[in-house]
C-alpha cells in the first residue's frame, strides 16, 4: 500500500475539478476589491467587476480615472477551511495502516495490538472531520458609455468539500486485532473512507447598462447580463485501502449541465452631490438543477441535487473622493451542496483612497443562515482586509480573509481609466 494515498486523493480531486473549470471559462466569484471589502459590491462595484456583481453599476458615476474603461486580467481568489487538519490526519492514518500491515505480515502480535488501538483512535478522530476549499477565477472587460455601457465577462467558481467517515465494521476488526487475533489482509479490507463532494459554476456573458436622468436630478442605472452557464458536480467515495491513484478522475463520478441564464440589476444615485448610492442585483433568474453521480451506493453514496436558484442582494453606499462605506444583505438563502453551511450574508465594507494611487480596504460579513445542524464546516463571521495600488496605469489589488474556520486570499491585475 502506498503511503499518503488518501491525501493525494484530496489534492488530485481538487485539481481535477479546478482544471475542468479552467477549461470551461474560469472565473472568480468576486473581484479582489469586493473580497477585501467583506464581499460587498452591489452598490459600489467598479465597471470591470460590475459585470458579475451588478451590471447596472457599469453606468454609475465613479472616479474620473475609472469611468471610461475597465479590465480585470485575471482575478483569482482562494479560501480554505480545515479546522481539524483533515489532510494531516490522513497522512498519519496512512502511515499507521502501513505499519499495521507490516506487523500482521511478520506475525508481530505485540506491535499489531498497539497499532490497531492507535488506528482506532485515529479513525474515531477522523470521523466527520471536514475540509472545504473555494477557488475562483475570472476575466472581465467593461466600456462605460454615456448612452450605453457594455461589458464582457467569463468566470467560474469551484467549491470542494472532503469528509472522513469511520465504518463500524473496521472498529470490530481492529478490536479483534487488539485482542491478539491477527487477521491476514485486514488492512486491505478496511471500509473507512474519504468522501469528496464538489460543485462548479462556470459563466460567460455580456453586460449592458444605461443611466436615466430623473426629473428630480437624481440618476437611475439599469443593467442586464445574459450569460451562458455550465454546472458541474463531482462525487467520489473510496475506501482507504482500495484507493488507486489513477481512478479519481473517472467520468462516472462527474455530471454536467448547461444553459442560458440572466442577471439583472439597478442602482440609484441620490443626495445633493450624488454621494449616496443604492443597488439591487438579482442573479440567475432562471432556476437550474443538476443531480450528482452516485456510482458507489455500497459506500453510502446518494444522489445529491445541486441547485442554482435566483438570488437577490441589496446594498447602500456613501462615497466621496476619498472614501466608500457600504452595507449590503442577501435577501435569499443559498442552499449548500456539499459538507458546508447554507449562506445568507450581511456585510459591511469600506475603502479609503489616497489620491488614486493607493486604497486601503476592510470589511466584515456574517452568515445569517449558519446553523449547528449543517453536515460540515460552519461559516459564521468573516473579517477581510486589502490593498490596492495604481502604478503607471496598472491596477494591482490584494485581499485577505480570516475567521475561526477560514483563511483566504485574492489577487487581481487590471487597468482602468
Amino acid at each position: 500500500m502506498h503511503q499518503y494515498r488518501l491525501s493525494r486523493l484530496f489534492i488530485a480531486v481538487g485539481l481535477s475539478v479546478a482544471t475542468t473549470a479552467t477549461l470551461a471559462s474560469p472565473q472568480a466569484f468576486m473581484s479582489s476589491r469586493s473580497f477585501a471589502m467583506g464581499g460587498t459590491g452591489v452598490a459600489v462595484a467598479h465597471p470591470s467587476s460590475a459585470t458579475s456583481t451588478n451590471p447596472a453599476m457599469m453606468a454609475a458615476d465613479h472616479h474620473s480615472w475609472s469611468d471610461e474603461f475597465g479590465l480585470a486580467l485575471p482575478s483569482v481568489n482562494v479560501r480554505v477551511a480545515d479546522e481539524e487538519e483533515t489532510v494531516d490526519q490522513v497522512d498519519d492514518i496512512q502511515e499507521t495502516i502501513d505499519d499495521l500491515e507490516t506487523a500482521i505480515n511478520t506475525l508481530n502480535t505485540t506491535d499489531a495490538q498497539q497499532l490497531a488501538g492507535q488506528l482506532r483512535e485515529q479513525f474515531e478522530g477522523f470521523d466527520k472531520d471536514t475540509m472545504r476549499a473555494n477557488i475562483g477565477l475570472g476575466l472581465a472587460l467593461a466600456v462605460p458609455g454615456k448612452k450605453l455601457s457594455v461589458g464582457l465577462f467569463s468566470n467560474g467558481n469551484l467549491t470542494a468539500t472532503v469528509r472522513g467517515e469511520y465504518d463500524q465494521s473496521d472498529d470490530a476488526k481492529l478490536q479483534a486485532i487488539e485482542n491478539g487475533i491477527l487477521i491476514p489482509g485486514a488492512t486491505d479490507d478496511l471500509q473507512s473512507r474519504g468522501r469528496v463532494l464538489a460543485s462548479a459554476v462556470i459563466e460567460a456573458g455580456v453586460s449592458f447598462a444605461h443611466a436615466l436622468e430623473l426629473n428630480n436630478g437624481e440618476t437611475l442605472q439599469l443593467g442586464i447580463s445574459p450569460k451562458y452557464v455550465e454546472l458541474r458536480t463531482f462525487q467520489y467515495t473510496e475506501t482507504v485501502s482500495g484507493f488507486e491513484d489513477d481512478e479519481f478522475d473517472g467520468d462516472q463520478y462527474q455530471t454536467s449541465k448547461s444553459g442560458f441564464n440572466l442577471d439583472i440589476g439597478a442602482a440609484y444615485s441620490f443626495g445633493d452631490e450624488k454621494q449616496w448610492n443604492a443597488g439591487i442585483a438579482v442573479k440567475n433568474l432562471i432556476p437550474m438543477e443538476l443531480d450528482s453521480a452516485a456510482s458507489r451506493p455500497l459506500l453510502g453514496e446518494q444522489v445529491r441535487t445541486f441547485k442554482l436558484n435566483p438570488t437577490a442582494t441589496v446594498g447602500i453606499a456613501h462615497k466621496s473622493a476619498y472614501h466608500v462605506v457600504t452595507a449590503e444583505i442577501d435577501l435569499t438563502e443559498k442552499e449548500a451542496f456539499g459538507f458546508e453551511d447554507d449562506t445568507q450574508w450581511l456585510a459591511l465594507g469600506a475603502e479609503f483612497d489616497a489620491w488614486r494611487y493607493a486604497q486601503l480596504r476592510a470589511g466584515v460579513r456574517h452568515n445569517l443562515a449558519s446553523n449547528d445542524n449543517n453536515e460540515g464546516i460552519e461559516e459564521k463571521t468573516q473579517f477581510t482586509a486589502g490593498l490596492g495600488l495604481n502604478l503607471m496605469g496598472v491596477r494591482f489589488d490584494l485581499g485577505a480573509l480570516f475567521s475561526s474556520a477560514d483563511i483566504g486570499a485574492a489577487l487581481e491585475l487590471g487597468t482602468s481609466f
